[in-house]
């Protein structure tokens, strides 16, 4: 072994590590995959002796990561302008960034980290305040750290946490429990099933939105769906279209949700959120680039 590999295998190590932290602040795992790509570009080319001087290739590789989905972060926002139809972020099956090795108590955290409803949160934050909440509130990152990453000062990041933090904590005020989360959603499916939109209706909020993302790939609403009936009718109308399709329950990082496969390829993913006995959102992807964690059912 050369004296340069320890630092490679070393780097190689903590490709779930970025990939986790860039899924968080991009939202979908294609341009996660592209912000590590770019990272390790950096990492081999530096000369052998620059590699071997980092002494924590970690934080290395950390705050390259970071600074590079910053500037992804920017120009993503001009190419979402011009997605065809609502952008969503990417749904993930609960076991995609789950940690094992973690207290129970933080695995909830850290799951909902990559809920679909917090990534929608983070969606309406500048770039700088996102990177700043998932460097500090997710992975503990201080802030003197975070100010290197973003070019701004210890107590301007300081800044920038609070306010996303003040922002997901009022969108997570008014979330249901898990127990509640799943008892409405299973209601939601069961009149979803019988197509009975007066059953659909009354386990929706009078001002619940659907949001279905075909990215311009396969046939979705265009615009959000506003309202009870209109989102009782669309479910309907979906259900009754495709009566071949297996719609099956799905732990999501969201709760329980719902996975759609036909003849054993995967077609869509269902999140929900539920608030006050009622669901609130119901967000549909069906754009294939973005069910690519979604293998067997």
């Amino acid at each position: 072994m050369t004296n340069d590999e320890p630092a490679i295998a070393q780097a190689l190590a903590e490709r779930r590590h970025l990939m986790s932290l860039a899924f968080r602040m991009l939202g979908t795992i294609a341009e996660a995959e592209d912000a590590v790509q770019e990272t390790y570009v950096r990492w081999w080319r530096m000369g052998s002796e620059e590699r071997a001087a980092v002494q924590a290739p970690r934080f290395w590789l950390q705050r390259v990561t970071s600074r590079i989905c910053l500037d992804m972060l920017g120009s993503a926002r001009a190419r979402r302008e011009e997605y065809v139809g609502p952008w969503l972020p990417e749904p993930l099956p609960s076991q995609v960034f789950s940690r094992t090795e973690l207290d129970p108590a933080d695995q909830v955290s850290l799951d909902d980290s990559v809920s679909s409803a917090l990534l929608v949160v983070l969606e309406t934050m500048t770039p700088a305040e996102r990177v700043a909440f998932v460097l500090h509130d997710v992975f503990a990152v201080p802030f003197d750290e975070i100010a290197a990453t973003v070019g701004r000062s210890p107590g301007a990041c300081r800044q920038l946490a609070s306010s996303a933090r003040h922002r997901v904590e009022q969108a997570r005020e008014r979330r249901a429990t898990r127990r509640e989360h799943d008892d409405v959603v299973r209601a939601f499916a069961s009149a979803a099933r019988s197509g009975d939109v007066q059953a659909l209706i009354a386990v929706l909020d009078p001002g619940a939105v659907l949001r279905s993302d075909g990215g311009g790939v396969v046939t979705a609403a265009r615009h959000p769906v506003v309202g009870a009936e209109r989102v009782a009718r669309f479910i309907a109308g979906v259900v009754h279209k495709y009566p071949g399709c297996d719609v099956l329950e799905q732990e999501t990082h969201d709760g329980l949700g719902f996975a759609i496969w036909d003849e054993g390829h995967i077609i869509g993913v269902v999140t929900l959120d539920v608030s006050e006995g009622v669901v609130t959102d119901v967000r549909l992807v069906l754009n294939p680039e973005k069910l690519s964690s979604w293998k067997t059912p």
